[in-house]
């Protein structure tokens, strides 16, 4: 396990800025032997109307060195985005006559669920009903399953439509323990909260306890207090990043890089740290090259690699 650079938050102690220098004295796991030794992701979501969510995610996490990616979305869908992405594995699932994707099917990428070192459910969702469908069925899939798991299993990156869904199942969370990972921004972050933001690192710290989850909103980071976690939340905070980053597709890619790093052996906190600075520098670096505004999602994901080779040598 990659160690951890501890910093504990309060209401005098500052966040830990997360610096280049913080990140090379914390790098990532060696990229391995093969593809298998780098981690497989599934991203779950890409309904008819917005399959593009899911294959942002998607290439995100290659990008930031999954070593294999398995996109399960509406099965109207499924054809059109195993040929835009020609490196994932692409399963339809069951949809509404809209296009939805539905809680059903999921015994159709069972074998997916059980491989999986990192699933990203989320991208693409566009019904929150649905989505909260989708969620129990996760959790009673995996509480079906007892202690086969014994508090493993791969971590679980939820967004977008799949955070306001949290909030109905929080009660039937326990399976997800120690592995949940989300990426709220404020207005999903109040709604995990079910009010209205006051201080945003206090809010953040507050939705880390509440959800036993490792949370990145707008650049800050917190992990959870707990019996296997220090006595307070931790919390970090991104230094760089600019108001560009605010375009569609933006929090895809945060997602997706983050489920990347995950499943690459990463911890929880690692993995959002990492994710959470390179989205940003890879911001900066369209900034620089295109001007503050107008650069698209679907190019921050090309940015990382060469970011994570300048911070892991």
């Amino acid at each position: 396990m990659q160690g951890i650079p501890v910093s504990t938050h309060s209401d005098t102690a500052p966040p830990t800025l997360v610096t280049p220098s913080l990140l090379r004295d914390w790098p990532l796991p060696a990229p391995g032997e093969d593809k298998y030794s780098r981690g497989s992701v599934l991203v779950i979501g890409g309904a008819r109307a917005t399959p593009g969510a899911a294959l942002l995610a998607g290439a995100a996490a290659l990008r930031a060195g999954a070593g294999k990616l398995t996109l399960a979305v509406a099965e109207s869908v499924a054809v059109h985005v195993g040929v835009a992405l020609p490196e994932c594995g692409a399963m339809g699932l069951p949809e509404t006559a809209s296009g939805s994707v539905t809680g059903e099917g999921l015994d159709l990428i069972s074998s997916y669920l059980d491989s999986a070192d990192a699933i990203l459910v989320g991208p693409g969702l566009d019904d929150p009903d649905l989505a909260e469908d989708l969620l129990r069925a996760l959790l009673e899939r995996e509480a079906a399953a007892g202690d086969k798991n014994d508090g493993g299993g791969p971590a679980v990156v939820l967004d977008a439509f799949a955070l306001g869904a949290l909030v109905n199942v929080q009660d039937r969370c326990d399976p997800w323990k120690g592995r949940l990972i989300l990426t709220p921004n404020p207005k999903e972050a109040e709604i995990l909260l079910e009010r209205d933001l006051k201080d945003l690192p206090a809010d953040v710290a507050e939705i880390a306890d509440r959800y036993q989850a490792v949370v990145s909103c707008q650049g800050l980071i917190a992990r959870p207090s707990g019996p296997d976690a220090p006595e307070e939340s931790e919390l970090w905070k991104i230094t760089t990043g600019y108001g560009g980053l605010g375009t569609s597709g933006s929090g895809d890619v945060l997602a997706g890089a983050i489920a990347g790093l995950r499943a690459r052996g990463t911890t929880g906190p690692q993995a959002a740290c990492w994710g959470t600075h390179l989205h940003a520098a890879a911001a900066d670096r369209l900034a620089s090259r295109l001007g503050p505004l107008g650069f698209l999602a679907r190019e921050l994901a090309d940015e990382l690699p060469a970011l994570m080779l300048e911070l892991n040598t």
